[in-house]
């Protein structure tokens, strides 16, 4: 994930900020009843500096990485559960019981699904000085969606064209968000990041609480302020994403899969806790609402699971491990075998299983995407699709993954788009109770 803090990287001149239009919040395709909601119309609004009543340009000069950032999908268990939350409690060194990380997130899911089923909007009114209202301001939101679409273009090439078929709306909510997630990662990922500090990211949630309450500081922060306000997103994700970043600063091993997982939840879980209220849900879903945010998670795991087994080498040379310290004890390897970068048996049996468990989740996402709204669902099982053959580059580099990269070439990418269009617009089969709504 990556992107970074205008005022901490280097913006080419100084930003200012800018909101918009509050409007009916929408639950996908469908719409949900304006009568609940409560007034949803106000006038524009402007907090930051202007000149002229125009945005000066933000340079993405940090921009240095394609990640994509899509995120749904589903699961299924055998046992009829509908999250696969294999231990609630787990036991610490000292003999203590304690949630595991895997229940921690769970709680997470069913508060946001709990929020979106419940048409979730603050009736906090804002206090806003008259003087601040300004005309023009719709143009200059315009402006904003745009510059979100040309980072979005840019960085992440085959996710950008999938959300060409989503709808307006849908389609600058998701390059908002993107683009936030993009900023969020480069502040410990970014050529600035050894200048980043723990007080850093604190000023970054601060900036996040601001416009969620339509206060934003730039021009991106405004498209995605006006995008929390148009659809019912909740601002708890987007916390725990930068407390991922908090974990980078000052963590750099994990003692067993139980802390990864957790790890995996804030950098990248996270996004398809955001991305759901987005995408929407089909019409004539049978599926509950806490399933389809089961299988934004899973793909948002599956994902990151894979950037770790991709990136090995490259974060061993940091002095990183991103690998449960116990599975490689039991397979009889060490971070000094990671650091000496040798492919040995053990070492292939070890990738092996973590290869199983990543493709575990994409199994469990992919049953999920079905489930989304049509227009949404290319770009989702596209980003599956490409991020899921990562996974055989590895095996087809005999899983060296210390010195060789994996990637899906560009013919490979080109073949998989109409693929994921196929998949996403064929008819739907129910084969799993998993889903439907009781």
């Amino acid at each position: 994930m990556s992107v970074a803090m205008s005022w901490i990287v280097t913006p080419s001149l100084e930003v200012s900020n800018c909101f918009g239009y509050l409007e009916t919040a929408r639950e996908g395709t469908r719409v949900l009843d304006p009568s609940r909601l409560g007034s949803r119309d106000k006038n524009m609004r402007c907090g930051g500096r202007l000149e002229k009543g125009k945005l000066r340009k933000w340079s993405s000069k940090s921009f240095n990485a394609e990640y994509s950032y899509s995120c749904l999908g589903g699961s299924e268990l055998e046992n009829g559960s509908i999250f696969p939350v294999h231990s609630s409690m787990v036991v610490s060194a000292d003999g203590d019981m304690a949630v595991s990380s895997e229940k921690k997130v769970y709680d997470v899911v069913l508060k946001q699904a709990a929020l979106v089923k419940r048409q979730f909007r603050s009736d906090e009114e804002l206090e806003v000085k008259p003087e601040m209202i300004l005309p023009g301001t719709l143009s200059l939101l315009s402006e904003a969606y745009d510059r979100c679409g040309e980072v979005c273009a840019e960085y992440a090439k085959t996710f950008y064209l999938g959300t060409l078929l989503m709808t307006p709306e849908r389609r600058r909510a998701i390059w908002a968000i993107y683009v936030w997630c993009r900023r969020t990662d480069e502040l410990v990922d970014g050529p600035n990041a050894s200048h980043i500090t723990p007080s850093a990211l604190d000023r970054w949630e601060l900036r996040l609480e601001d416009l969620f309450k339509g206060r934003p500081f730039d021009m991106l922060d405004a498209a995605l302020s006006d995008t929390v306000m148009k659809f019912p997103v909740d601002i708890q994700p987007f916390k725990d994403m930068i407390e991922g970043m908090r974990m980078d600063l000052k963590k750099s091993r994990y003692k067993n899969f139980d802390e990864l997982y957790l790890y995996c939840y804030y950098v990248a879980g996270t996004v398809g806790l955001m991305s759901v209220p987005i995408m929407g849900i089909a019409p004539n879903s049978q599926a509950t609402t806490e399933s389809v945010y089961n299988a934004a998670l899973a793909l948002g795991l599956a994902n990151q699971l894979t950037n770790i087994l991709r990136d090995v080498g490259e974060d061993a040379r940091r002095g990183r491990v991103y690998l449960p310290q116990d599975e490689l004890a039991q397979a009889g390897l060490s971070d000094e075998d990671i650091f000496a970068g040798k492919v040995t048996d053990k070492w292939r049996n070890f990738m092996k299983k973590q290869i199983k468990r990543a493709r575990m989740f994409f199994d469990e996402a992919q049953i999920g995407v079905r489930e989304l709204s049509p227009a949404s669902r290319w770009p989702v099982w596209a980003s599956l699709l490409l991020y899921r053959q990562i996974l055989d580059e590895i095996e087809a580099n005999d899983y060296n993954n210390f010195t060789k990269r994996a990637y899906v070439s560009k013919p490979k990418k080109i073949l998989a788009l109409p693929v994921a269009y196929a998949k996403a617009f064929a008819p739907t089969a129910r084969t799993s109770s998993t889903f439907l709504k009781t």
